[in-house]
């Protein structure tokens, strides 16, 4: 997953056309850790038609200030610079539920004009 390291990053890389997932997240949280391992094949089967990228909260608190980020770690999905959809809460994330929230994304995102 590519780690974004500026702002800058962020907003050139959320305006693109082809679904883009960001995870937002810290080195010292423990459900952070956790999504780790199986993250890689979740990237890979959404290969093609969606971006994931990950963003460390405690780096661009602005950011995560203006987007309501509470909870870690947390997943916002956008398309063209809109947000579509997000799975935010202070809860430990499974793989089902991730994907489910991919899947679910993928289709706000389809149904969106073009």
């Amino acid at each position: 997953m590519k780690s974004i390291e500026r702002e800058e990053e962020f907003r050139e890389q959320i305006e693109q056309e082809q679904l883009t997932i960001a995870v937002f997240k810290t080195t010292w949280c423990k459900d952070c850790h956790y999504i780790e391992p199986f993250m890689p094949e979740v990237e890979q089967h959404y290969a093609g038609r969606v971006t994931f990228v990950q963003l460390d909260r405690d780096d661009f608190p602005e950011l995560c200030s203006e987007l309501n980020i509470l909870g870690i770690p947390s997943f916002i999905a956008f398309r063209k610079g809109q947000e579509v959809v997000r799975f935010v809460n202070k809860l430990r994330k499974s793989r089902e539920e991730i994907e489910q929230f991919a899947d679910r994304a993928l289709q706000v995102a389809e149904a969106l004009p073009n």
